[in-house]
Formats: structure tokens, C-alpha cells, sequence
């Protein structure tokens, strides 16, 4: 038995896998200890991987050379791109995963992991020794009383840490349903100088497919193709940025029903009964995920509200119902969602509830995640007041890399906003902080058309590859994705083809006009009215051209070259903003500054400053309170 590691990660959630992984596979002896080896990485909440902004985020995780992204491809029953009705700067990919087999698949992930360990037990305290420094963490110590050293601990507790669930007035202390909640970490680390606070989120009823009548429903299908022989196209609106992972399970549908003014005034009815509402929960909750019962209230004036009914498994008949998340009594549950004629007999397999949990202000933290008063502890995931898989998934990967640069004496991996929406997720949490559960989406991203899901290989890879988290088959397969969308992006602005009578007769039909000679095959693309697909059957030079690529990655260069095409001018005048704004941070503050001393900057401004403590002018710009007044004071400063 060893008790002495390079690493140690606290919970093996979406963060503690992410982390455990990514600290090991940088050659660091690694311990991931859990309450529960069999529910690793367990969907909490509903069974499915990315989303608005979300999606984004696993394909980021996934260029960096994390797991997340390729489990999530492993396991799922259903693939979505969302928001293609909108520019390829918001589309997001969404996958529906079965929950039991994404549990599979991370457990044996970890179990093949070389340098990991995973241990079966509950943290109770973190082992400290004081320096002139201040606070170091030196490991951990357990239910069993069993203490296990080590130079770098990764604390990701979710949502464990002095967790209270609410079923109505009933009060269950649990992380979990079914799970015990942890206690004495988030005391300690109160005495040890970090803010503690509590957050709330919820999760909805569980229910028995069999028992929902389908022809009430609307089926909601993803976006695979069913081919005549009755297999299913390979869906390049996957995760994973490797050409050799794929969906292995077949898809299933989701099902959408609606709310109803019954519905509504059987919940409005027992409003006394909500812990939400009758003073039992105190603390606040995501506001972008908010409860049924909040619904009601907060836009009373709506009759309906949609809601997604989620199988959570390729076979199983259990259903996440998604919009209907409630901590109202298991009775009230029941009978509100029986007014709803789908689920006229529904059975449940188990309530909804809220958790109220403890979480650490991470304007504490430094953007490599760790502690500004506990040295050599990183925080990942729902502790820094996050919501969310991805958010969590993110942090943790990028915690676990950097505890394991720590510890081999290397700087730490810190990306910028115009580099990943994971530099976007960990600046806002320390340089804003939270006062609800912070949740990404694409409007927290000032550069969003250089943060798209098609591209965050190329933002990205090379900084796995050398850091040494994409291996050569991964970066090597990037570079030849680019060079062959290079090649036809050239093409394409290089030849020009005749209009055919097909093609004219299309741009007539959509009211372009006729075309009088020869034309670029790129600035046909650039009219919003046409695209790749349209013009492949339509010119056949085109179509003769985009045969050479590879089949396996085909439809993703097309749609890479595409994007290029069309927005090029948007891409670059942003590329420029952000190297501007990009200066600002080169400029950096020295370590002790004393902000207080400086009279010409406002009292929020000093307060604010001396509070969180920037790195660089780039960061003290973007802190709120902190003004452009008091931004010009502190370049003079630093100048002078």
C-alpha cells in the first residue's frame, strides 16, 4: 500500500476524473480518492454532454487532450449541433449519453491509466504544514484515519461538502441522493482564511418510460442519418476531434410535452411547501436552470412551458425530465405532472430535489487554479461555484495539469479569453467571482467568433502536444484537418467555374440574379443564400474537388473551410481586437503592490483591487468596480 504521491484528487467527479487523468499522464503519481469507485463521473443531473457554450468547452477539453469529450462520443444515443439557425460563432454540439456506460467508460479509463491509483473513502481533512509562506498543503486525511501525503492536492467535491437535500419539508444531509455529504473540509478551510459560502441547485423527477403515453408526445430526433439499410451515418457533430472515435450505441429519440395552466395552479397551490419558497432555503441557485416552481413565479404570465423528456440509456426505461427540476414534496410532483397528458399515469422511479452545498470564493484562486492562501491546493468544479459537467470538467483538467507542472517545477498553463472559453470560464471565476451558481454561455465571450466549435483543435492542440497531453497521432491529425482545408480554401478562391443552367436556374429561385461570365467558387459561397451543399450538385469541379478529401473528415473540413470562407473579414478584424486588448495583459503588477496606498484611484477601485489581487492590467481592467480612470493611475504607476 502507498501513502505518499506527487498528486492527490479529492472526488472523482467530472473535475477529479479530468484531473486525475491529466495529472498522471504528465508523469505524476496520482491518488483519486472517491466515496464511491462505482459511480465515477456520475451524471447528477441530466444524462447528457455540451450544450450552449457548454459544447464548446468539450471540444476544447478534448483538443487539450482530455477525456471528456471522447467518453461523451463513446456513449452516446443521440447527437445535436444547436443553434445552426444562428452563426457558426454560437453553434454548439450537444450529445444525449447513456448514463450508466459514461460511468463505464470513465471507470475504465482510470483503471488503465498508468501512475493512477483510486482509492475507496471519504476526506475529512487536508494535512497542513505553515511556512513563512504561509499555509502549505502537504495531503490529505481520511474517514479510516489514514493519512496520505503528497506535494500537490486537487480538491473537487462537488457538491458534497456539508450537503443538505430538500424533498419538500423533508431535510435528508446527503451529497447525493443515496450518497453521504462530506464534512469537516470546508471548516477547516474557513479557519485557514478561505471564504465559505453555500449555493443551492436541484434535479427533477425520475420516471418510468413505460408509463408515458406516446401519442402525446413530440419526438425530438438528433441530427444522424438513417441509412436505407438501417445503420446510421457517422455524425461529424461529434466531440472528439479524433477521426477514430466515434458512437458505438444506437440513437434514440427525445420527447417533447408541455406545461398547462392545471399544471401551474397545482404547483402555485403548494408554494407554502417549497423550501424555495417558505424560508428553508437560504442560500441562491442558477438562475439560467431555475426550478419549475420559480418558473411559475417569476413568469406567471406564461400559461405553458416546454419540457424535454430524456431517455438515460440505450436500454433502460428511465426518463430525465428536463425543465421540470423541483424541490416541492414528492406528492405535489406527482400530481402536477399527471395534469399533463403524456404522463397521465406516470410512475415515478424517484423525486426531484434541491442541494444546498458549500462552495469557496475563487477570487481566492490564481488563474492556475491554485490557492492564493493555501499554497499548493487547487480547487476544481462545483467548489468554485460552478454548474454544470463542462465548467466542472474544464476546471478539473486544467487543475490537474497544472498541480502536475507544479510539482515538476514548470509554469503553469494559463489560457487567455481570446484563446479558449476555458480562459473565459477561469478568469470570470477569479477575477468577478460569483454570486450565483456561474454557468458558461457564449455572451460571456467578447470573442466568441474566435472561440468556435469547429476550430478549438487548432486553437489548442499545440498547446496539449506540448505540454505533452495530445500525443503525435492526435497532433498530427490536426495538422493534416488544416492543411487539407487550407488547400481547398485556396481553391476555392482561385478557380472559377461557368455558371451552369442548374445554377442559374437556383440563384433565380432564390432571387440572386443571373450571373454574366466566369465566377470565383468562393464568392458564390459568400452570398448567404448558398453553401457547400447547395453548389456540390451544382458545379461539378467543386464536387470533383471535395471527393479528394478524406472521407473520414470530410464533411468537418468542408464546414471548416466554409466558415473561413464566409466570415474571414469578421475573424480577422476580432483577431485584431484581441491582440489589442491582448497588450494589457503583457503589463504586469508587481506581486505586493499596495493598492491602498494609492489615493488616485477610487475606494471601490482600491478595495476591489486589494481584494482579489491581479496578475496583470489586463485582469484589473476587467474587475468589476474598477473603472477606466483607475486603470490609466495604475499604467502611470507602473510606468513611473
Amino acid at each position: 500500500m502507498k501513502f505518499e504521491y506527487d498528486v492527490i484528487v479529492v472526488g472523482a467527479g467530472h473535475a477529479g476524473c479530468e484531473a486525475a487523468v491529466a495529472a498522471a499522464r504528465l508523469g505524476c503519481s496520482t491518488l483519486l480518492i472517491t466515496a464511491d469507485m462505482n459511480r465515477v463521473a456520475q451524471m447528477s443531473c441530466n444524462p447528457a454532454i455540451g450544450g450552449i457554450a457548454k459544447g464548446q468547452i468539450v471540444r476544447e477539453i478534448d483538443a487539450l487532450g482530455g477525456m471528456t469529450g471522447i467518453i461523451a462520443d463513446r456513449t452516446a444515443i443521440q447527437f445535436r449541433m444547436l443553434n445552426r439557425s444562428k452563426g457558426p460563432a454560437v453553434w454548439s454540439p450537444r450529445v444525449q449519453s447513456d448514463r450508466s456506460r459514461f460511468i463505464d467508460e470513465w471507470r475504465k479509463t482510470l483503471d488503465e491509466t498508468e501512475g493512477l491509483n483510486i482509492f475507496q473513502d471519504m476526506v475529512t481533512g487536508l494535512m497542513i504544514a505553515d511556512s513563512e509562506e504561509g499555509h502549505v498543503a502537504v495531503g490529505v486525511r481520511t474517514a479510516l484515519g489514514i493519512e496520505f501525503k503528497a506535494k500537490r492536492v486537487v480538491l473537487t467535491a462537488g457538491t458534497f461538502l456539508n450537503g443538505l437535500m430538500h424533498f419538500g419539508r423533508t431535510q435528508i444531509e446527503g451529497g447525493r441522493i443515496s450518497e453521504q455529504s462530506s464534512r469537516g473540509l470546508s471548516d477547516q478551510l474557513r479557519d485557514l482564511g478561505i471564504n465559505v459560502d453555500r449555493m443551492k441547485t436541484g434535479t427533477p423527477a425520475r420516471i418510468d418510460g413505460a408509463t408515458i403515453d406516446y401519442s402525446e408526445v413530440i419526438p425530438q430526433s438528433g441530427d444522424d442519418v438513417q441509412l436505407p439499410d438501417g445503420s446510421v451515418k457517422r455524425d461529424f457533430h461529434k466531440f472528439s476531434y479524433l477521426p477514430d472515435v466515434g458512437r458505438t450505441l444506437p440513437p434514440r429519440d427525445c420527447y417533447i410535452v408541455h406545461t398547462s395552466p392545471e399544471v401551474h395552479q397545482t404547483l402555485r397551490d403548494n408554494l407554502a411547501d417549497s423550501p424555495l419558497y417558505n424560508g428553508q432555503i437560504k442560500s441562491i441557485g442558477p438562475r439560467y436552470c431555475p426550478s419549475i416552481e420559480t418558473k411559475i413565479v417569476t413568469f406567471a404570465d406564461k400559461e405553458s412551458h416546454q419540457l424535454f423528456l430524456e431517455p438515460e440509456g440505450e436500454t433502460t426505461h428511465e426518463f430525465y425530465i428536463n425543465g421540470f427540476s423541483s424541490s416541492l414534496p414528492w406528492q405535489v410532483q406527482v400530481e402536477a405532472l399527471t395534469r399533463i397528458p403524456a404522463l397521465r399515469n406516470v410512475q415515478f422511479y424517484r423525486p426531484g430535489y434541491a442541494i444546498e452545498y458549500d462552495f469557496f470564493d475563487p477570487t481566492q484562486l490564481c488563474h492556475s487554479l491554485e490557492s492564493k492562501v493555501v499554497r499548493h491546493l487547487y480547487l476544481a468544479g462545483q467548489v468554485n461555484g460552478t454548474t454544470g459537467y463542462e465548467e466542472a470538467a474544464a476546471q478539473g483538467l486544467i487543475a490537474g495539469i497544472n498541480a502536475a507542472r507544479s510539482v515538476k517545477g514548470l509554469d503553469p498553463v494559463v489560457l487567455g479569453r481570446d484563446q479558449a472559453y476555458i480562459g473565459v470560464l477561469i478568469d470570470d471565476l477569479v477575477t468577478k467571482g460569483v454570486d450565483e451558481p456561474y454557468r458558461m454561455f457564449t455572451s460571456r465571450a467578447e470573442f466568441r467568433i474566435l472561440l468556435r466549435q469547429d476550430d478549438a483543435d487548432l486553437r489548442l492542440t499545440p498547446i496539449g502536444h506540448e505540454i505533452g497531453m495530445a500525443d503525435d497521432f492526435r497532433y498530427q491529425a490536426m495538422l493534416a484537418k488544416y492543411a487539407e482545408r487550407d488547400a481547398l480554401v485556396e481553391w476555392c478562391e482561385t478557380t472559377s467555374v461557368k455558371p451552369t443552367d442548374k445554377l442559374q436556374e437556383y440563384l433565380e429561385a432564390v432571387g440572386t440574379g443571373r450571373l454574366t461570365g466566369k465566377v470565383k467558387v468562393a464568392d458564390l459561397l459568400r452570398r448567404p443564400q448558398l453553401d457547400f451543399e447547395k453548389l456540390l450538385p451544382l458545379i461539378t469541379a467543386l464536387a470533383d474537388r471535395c471527393s479528394d478529401l478524406p472521407e473520414d473528415r470530410r464533411e468537418e473540413i468542408i464546414e471548416s473551410a466554409e466558415i473561413l470562407i464566409k466570415y474571414q473579414g469578421y475573424i480577422d478584424r476580432e483577431r485584431e481586437s484581441a491582440e489589442r486588448m491582448g497588450r494589457l495583459e503583457k503589463v504586469r503588477i508587481p506581486d505586493g503592490m499596495d493598492f491602498e496606498g494609492i489615493l488616485a484611484i477610487s475606494t471601490e477601485g482600491r478595495q476591489k483591487l486589494s481584494r482579489i489581487r491581479p496578475a496583470t492590467i489586463g485582469q484589473a481592467s476587467r474587475i468589476p468596480g474598477v473603472s477606466p480612470a483607475d486603470i490609466n493611475v495604475l499604467l502611470v504607476m507602473l510606468r513611473n
